[in-house]
């Protein structure tokens, strides 16, 4: 019996770039041979199963600036490719001011996984239940994609396009992520639900916004992850939401139709129908956390 994911790594050749503009033109050169890689988590676990073999891999480490994470009260908060898991979870200004990425990246594989993986690369390999996906959607979060032309900015949410597919052009590098200030009177939550506490893929993810203004909802928004081919907004159970007072009443309604709104498959850690109910249970109860974290 053969065990692929025993296999070494495939050859390949690592280059080592020093600035932004010469990763971009090795990527152009390369013509799709090439992979970048950051904290390699995925990647060399995919090289190993031989579902990833480049020719060259393209090392960001040697580029400066990379691991910044910065804050202003104009543009919210700025994020280079280098920025791992682990910092996001430990950042006091995360914490504090966008706590739903924080709580999405402690929910993250291992210790040693956070240390190395990135933020972005999470959000790179594309998978609908990447975690760092929910949370940045609610948050209204765009990405800066650059190549040796130029650059561009899409937001999260349009960033993906299949199960591992995403808008990133093999010559495109991710140089930023932008994640605007939430409204005042915000509370946010994400929450994972798993078969274990640690090192699990989730089979469900929500995360909510809500914005009270005079007891009413004055804004909500609500990302699905795992149940759908790409990360989704429930943006019907969101107009049921918006403008009108918060209640139970109203959660349960707004939880039943993000369960409709979900599409998700059986697979071998849920059914369709376990995967809604959950959906359902747990929109309910982030909604009702958001709130908690406004009062």
């Amino acid at each position: 019996m053969k065990y692929p994911y025993l296999r070494r790594l495939p050859g390949f050749e690592y280059l080592a770039p020093e600035t932004i503009d010469e990763a971009l033109s090795l990527l152009s050169s390369h013509n799709g041979k090439a992979k970048v890689i950051a904290g390699g988590t995925d990647l060399l676990h995919k090289m190993k199963r031989r579902e990833e073999i480049p020719q060259y891999l393209i090392g960001l480490k040697n580029i400066p600036g990379l691991n910044h994470i910065d804050y202003d009260e104009a543009q919210g908060l700025r994020f280079g490719p280098l920025v791992t898991i682990h910092a996001v979870e430990i950042s006091p200004l995360v914490r504090e001011r966008f706590p739903i990425l924080s709580q999405a990246a402690s929910t993250m594989a291992s210790a040693q996984v956070r240390n190395l993986g990135t933020i972005v690369g999470n959000l790179c390999t594309a998978l609908p239940s990447a975690d760092m996906a929910p949370g940045l959607i609610v948050l209204g979060a765009n990405l800066k994609l650059a190549n040796s032309k130029g650059e561009r900015t899409i937001a999260v949410e349009d960033f993906f396009t299949g199960p591992s597919e995403s808008v990133l052009a093999h010559n495109e590098l991710v140089v930023e992520v932008q994640v605007p200030n939430p409204l005042p009177h915000s509370g946010m939550v994400y929450i994972k639900h798993t078969v274990r506490a640690a090192m699990e893929l989730a089979i469900v993810g929500v995360a909510t916004i809500v914005t009270l203004q005079d007891g009413a909802c004055s804004d909500a928004k609500i990302a699905l992850g795992a149940v759908a081919p790409t990360p989704m907004r429930a943006t019907k159970a969101e107009s049921l939401l918006r403008g009108k007072p918060f209640s139970a009443g109203l959660v349960r309604k707004a939880a039943a139709a993000a369960s409709e709104e979900a599409r998700p498959i059986s697979d071998i850690r849920g059914s369709t129908e376990y995967r809604k109910e959950m959906v359902r249970t747990l929109t309910a109860r982030a909604l009702n956390k958001a709130k908690e974290e406004i009062d």
